[in-house]
């Protein structure tokens, strides 16, 4: 994986590690394989959709990005990343 980002905090890097397995796709797993509380996933979860690592296809459902698969192989820089308001 590549450096984080100034926006981004620790547990994101295991938030994407999660979501790109297929069964995790909603913040309270995240919150049930101890990365952090629910409420915390929820709101890394929408800051990661907002730089393009996660979509959301529904509501409180995620899905990494073909972006965030590259960032996991440190293929893409975080740095450089905007976010999309």
């Amino acid at each position: 994986m590549s450096d984080q980002a100034e926006w981004m905090e620790p547990e994101d890097d295991e938030i994407l590690e999660l979501l790109s397995e297929d069964h995790i796709f909603e913040p309270s797993h995240i919150e049930s394989e101890g990365v952090c509380r629910g409420p915390v996933a929820a709101y890394r979860c929408r800051e990661l959709t907002k730089y393009g690592l996660l979509n959301r296809p529904m509501t409180g459902m995620y899905d990494i990005t073909d972006l965030g698969e590259q960032y996991l192989a440190g293929e893409v820089d975080p740095s450089e990343l905007r976010p999309d308001e």
